[in-house]
């Protein structure tokens, strides 16, 4: 890291300093320090799906610590949506109005997909609802100003059916648990710079605002939700890997009442 520092402040004079060996070198300044973090903060080594990962266990901490709603406020990002029974709204409005449950749900993520440059992500995981209930999420991650990351939209559901209740563990079983690991997909940056990067393939958008998708301002990651006739609601993430255009994160989640 240190030498990745050192060779991109090479084009921030500001910086140059901090890099130099010998006399004169000595420690960066505050102001030598900002420009090497902006910059590190923006190279295509910033993009680690570990923060994301990071990130979903810190909401779901202060999910089950602070409170859920009160974690779902300290977490959005301005503007952030959700998707509920009649398409996606605003949230914030919508959270102002609730009272945190005695007990939160808790969620884990399971697949990572993030641009280029690391300033958009999008998660898949599961849950587990105080009641046992078990379903599904995916949320969509944006870096701020600060480098700190906040969701700009989240949808959910319970698995229907439900499956089945696991097999009571009996005195002399021996019980081997599944160790979970994260997927984490990062999008190849594009040779020839920002912008770039060839457009992914066309998708119809629905009628009455029923679809839409959104591109990652370094045109390497796509996002997009859909909330069909029935109720469906479905939501996925296409990133640009190796030449070509990939679906990283589907998921479709049955309507609800809520």
């Amino acid at each position: 890291m240190r030498l990745f520092a050192c060779a991109l402040a090479i084009a921030a004079p500001l910086a140059l300093a901090a890099c130099g060996g010998g006399a004169g070198g000595g420690k960066p300044n505050s102001r030598q320090l900002a420009v090497i973090n902006r910059a590190l903060a923006t190279a295509p080594g910033a993009a680690q799906p570990s923060t994301i990962v990071a990130a979903e266990l810190a909401f779901s901490r202060a999910a089950r610590e602070r409170g859920q709603w009160t974690a779902f406020r300290q977490f959005a990002a301005p503007g952030a949506l959700l998707h509920g029974k009649d398409g996606p709204f605003a949230i914030e409005p919508w959270l102002a109005t609730q009272t945190d449950p005695a007990e939160a749900v808790q969620w884990e993520p399971r697949v990572i997909a993030m641009s280029c440059d690391g300033a958009v992500a999008v998660s898949k995981g599961r849950y587990r609802d105080p009641q046992g209930k078990v379903g599904s999420f995916v949320t969509v991650w944006e870096r701020q100003s600060d480098n700190t990351y906040r969701y700009i939209f989240d949808v959910g559901g319970d698995d229907v059916p439900q499956p089945p209740p696991r097999k009571a563990v009996e005195e002399g079983d021996i019980v081997v648990t599944e160790i979970d690991a994260v997927q984490g997909m990062v999008a190849t940056c594009p040779r020839g710079g920002p912008g770039t990067t060839p457009p992914p393939p066309a998708m119809p958008i629905g009628e009455d605002g029923k679809a839409d998708a959104r591109l990652s301002r370094d045109g390497t990651l796509r996002w997009r939700w859909e909330h069909r006739a029935d109720g469906t609601r479905y939501i996925a993430a296409d990133y640009f890997d190796q030449g070509r255009w990939v679906t990283a994160i589907e998921q479709s989640l049955a309507a609800t009442g809520d």
